[in-house]
C-alpha cells in the first residue's frame, strides 16, 4: 500500500485503521487459504489413484487426512502444496485435513469464517481437537462452539471452551484419557538443562499438585523475607522434602451442571474440564466436599458501605468469571473487584457496579483515558481513549461497529448507556 510508504505523517486514528486494514488482510488471507487447500484435497480426491499400482512397494495411497466422514485424498498431494506455500508435507496435510473437516463436519464454522466473522485459526482449533470424534460428536462441538470462535474470547478462555465442549460430546473418550493420564504420574530430574541448572518435575493430579504448591508457599512465608521470592520458594520446597510437615489445606471450587444433554463433565476452576467419574474417584478419597446451591444473583441487595462483601465477591465471580477488561484473559478469584461508576461518585456497593479486573487493568481503568459502563448486571460497555466501543460480557469481547467521532461522550450513568455528540 502507498500509504505505508507515509507512516511518519499518519495521525494516530490513521495508523489504527492501517493496522486494522493490515491486520483484515491477513485474516482473508488465512481463509483463502483453507479454500485453496480444500479445492487441492477435491483435485487429488482418491478416485484418481490407478488400483492397479495401489498394492506396489512405495506406491501412493489414498490416505484420509481429516476426522469421520470425509472424503480420502491421494496421500502425495500434501507434498506438493507444502512445497508450494513453505511449509512441510505434513503441515500442508494438517492444512488440508482443517480445511476438509470445516467443510464436511464444521458447517457452523466453517460459513462463519467465509463470512469474515471467525479467524481461520481458531476454527482450525476446533477440527484438530475434534479429529478424533464421530461426524456426529463433532456437530455437538461445532455448534456449541461456533458462536464464541469470533475473538471475543482471548486464545486461553477459547481453548477451555473448547476442550469443555470436546469432554461434553465424548465422554466416555474423556474418561479413558483420564485414566491413562493417571498412570502417568512421576517425579523425576528433567536432564535438558544447561549452564549448571536443572530442573526436578512432579507430575501428578491437580489436587496433589495444588497441595504441593500451597505447602510450598505456607513454608515460604517463614523464610526470611530478604530473600528473593523464587530463592525462598526453592528452599521451601527443600525443606519440605528433607521431611518437614507439608499438611497444608487447599480449596478447589467444582463446577457440576445439570442439563438435559451431555452430562457428567465438570469444570474445575484454573484446570481443564474433568468427568465426574474422576471428581469420585481421584477427589472422593481425599476431599471434604461442601456442596453450594445455585446463588441468586439477582437477589443480593446492595450495600452503604465501600468494602465488598464476601457473599458479593461469590455472586461477581459466578455472574463474570473473567477479566472485564477487554479481551482480557485472567479468570482467578484473586482479582480485584471495581465498582463500574466509582463509590465515591455516587456508585453503590451492588451487583450492577462490579466488575473484576487484574490489577494492570484496574489502573487502567482509574488513571488511564478509557471509560466503562455496565448498562445491565455482567454487560460491560468500553470506551477506549480514541472513541472506539467494546462489549464485554460472559462470552467474551466484542469491538461494536462503527467509529463514533472524536466529540462524542459517554457520561457517567450507573445502569444505562447515553451517547451525545458535543454540541
Amino acid at each position: 500500500m502507498a500509504i505505508l510508504d507515509q507512516l511518519d505523517d499518519l495521525s494516530e486514528d490513521e495508523v489504527l485503521d492501517m493496522a486494522g486494514r493490515c491486520a483484515e488482510t491477513a485474516w482473508r488471507a488465512e481463509v483463502d487459504l483453507l479454500r485453496v487447500a480444500y479445492q487441492w484435497s477435491v483435485l487429488h480426491s482418491a478416485d484418481r489413484l490407478d488400483p492397479a499400482n495401489a498394492d506396489l512397494p512405495g506406491r501412493e495411497r489414498a490416505r484420509r487426512l481429516g476426522g469421520d466422514g470425509v472424503p480420502e485424498v491421494a496421500e502425495f498431494a500434501a507434498a506438493e502444496l507444502g512445497a508450494r506455500i513453505g511449509r512441510s508435507p505434513y503441515a500442508a496435510a494438517r492444512l488440508m485435513a482443517d480445511a476438509q473437516d470445516l467443510h464436511h463436519r464444521h458447517p457452523h464454522l466453517w460459513a462463519r469464517v467465509e463470512a469474515g466473522e471467525v479467524r481461520a485459526s481458531y476454527a482450525r482449533h476446533v477440527t484438530a481437537r475434534t479429529r478424533d470424534l464421530t461426524r456426529e460428536e463433532a456437530a455437538y462441538v461445532d455448534a456449541a462452539v461456533a458462536e464464541s470462535a469470533d475473538g471475543r474470547l482471548p486464545w486461553s478462555r477459547f481453548e477451555a471452551l473448547v476442550d469443555a465442549k470436546v469432554a461434553q460430546a465424548a465422554p466416555a473418550m474423556a474418561r479413558e484419557r483420564e485414566l491413562r493420564a493417571a498412570t502417568a504420574r512421576f517425579a523425576k530430574t528433567l536432564r535438558t538443562e544447561a549452564h549448571g541448572m536443572a530442573s526436578f518435575l512432579i507430575r501428578a493430579d491437580i489436587a496433589t499438585i495444588d497441595a504441593i504448591d500451597a505447602a510450598v508457599t505456607a513454608k515460604a512465608t517463614d523464610l526470611d523475607p530478604a530473600i528473593p521470592d523464587d530463592d525462598r520458594r526453592v528452599q521451601a520446597a527443600l525443606a519440605l522434602l528433607a521431611g518437614d510437615d507439608a499438611s497444608v489445606d487447599v480449596q478447589l471450587f467444582v463446577h457440576a451442571y445439570v442439563g438435559p444433554d451431555r452430562e457428567g463433565i465438570v469444570r474445575v476452576e484454573g484446570h481443564q474440564p474433568v468427568t465426574e467419574e474422576w471428581v469420585r474417584t481421584v477427589l472422593g478419597p481425599q476431599a471434604h466436599f461442601t456442596i453450594r446451591p445455585v446463588l441468586d444473583l439477582a437477589g443480593q441487595a446492595p450495600v452503604d458501605a465501600y468494602e465488598i462483601p464476601d457473599r458479593h465477591r461469590r455472586a461477581v465471580h459466578l455472574m463474570t468469571p473473567a477479566d472485564t477488561f477487554p479481551f482480557a484473559s485472567c479468570t482467578t478469584r484473586t482479582m480485584q473487584i471495581d465498582h463500574t461508576v466509582p463509590h465515591d461518585e455516587g456508585g453503590e456497593s451492588g451487583i450492577g457496579n462490579y466488575g473484576p479486573m487484574t490489577t494492570t487493568h484496574h489502573r487502567i481503568k482509574t488513571h488511564g483515558r478509557w471509560q466503562v459502563r455496565q448498562p445491565f448486571p455482567g454487560i460491560y460497555v468500553w470506551r477506549d481513549p480514541l472513541g472506539a466501543f467494546y462489549l464485554v460480557d460472559h462470552t467474551g469481547t466484542r469491538r461494536l461497529p462503527g467509529a463514533p467521532p472524536r466529540s462524542v461522550e459517554l457520561y457517567r450513568t450507573p445502569y444505562r448507556i447515553e451517547l451525545a455528540l458535543a454540541a
